[in-house]
């Protein structure tokens, strides 16, 4: 038997998970399927996951929420965004039965948790480059549209490409702050 370190061993089990959410729901699979296909011990599972949510949380945030992280500022709109669109059209059966799985709340809970730190960063950049306050106001905002605007792509509500909302997403955030930077220098006019 050959040795598996930890992330080795993870990525295994998530690779079992998605093969078999693409079969079956997620109800219906155990982890002793999912340690089976993998040639591991159940016990392995438990020494790595509670449970089997445990690991469709690590698999989001190892696999499309790593996506995000590596995108900051202005270009995130264009790559970052992206790069998460089409994971999830490569892995849309397992994200479709990751979300009614783990729920709509939990999976926007992460969402939100990762995508606000990149909406921040843009919003202080343009913030910097029209030279207007940066308000976490409109953070928020466009954090909780962007969430929304990816769980409604995912179950097929939106019917737009990903390049046409990623330039949707662009063009409001800019426009806002374009109309922040204008209010101002009208004030100041006065």
């Amino acid at each position: 038997m050959q040795y598996h370190n930890a992330s080795t061993t993870k990525k295994e089990l998530a690779a079992a998970l998605k093969q078999l959410m693409e079969q079956k729901p997620l109800e219906k699979i155990s982890i002793r399927e999912i340690t089976s296909l993998c040639g591991l011990r159940r016990e392995t599972f438990y020494y790595h996951f509670a449970d089997i949510y445990a690991l469709i949380q690590w698999m989001f945030e190892e696999e499309a929420l790593a996506l995000l992280r590596q995108h900051e500022g202005v270009q995130f709109w264009r790559e970052g965004l992206l790069q998460l669109f089409r994971y999830i059209q490569d892995n849309r059966a397992f994200c479709l039965c990751a979300f009614r799985s783990i729920g709509h709340s939990h999976l926007r809970k992460l969402f939100q948790e990762n995508i606000i730190s990149i909406v921040r960063a843009t919003v202080d950049k343009l913030s910097e480059e029209l030279h207007c306050p940066a308000d976490e106001l409109v953070v928020q905002f466009y954090t909780i549209a962007l969430v929304g605007t990816v769980e409604s792509w995912l179950l097929g509500e939106v019917d737009r490409t990903p390049e046409e909302l990623i330039q949707f997403a662009d063009t409001m955030l800019q426009d806002h702050m374009r109309g922040i930077h204008l209010r101002m220098q009208t004030e100041h006019a006065k």
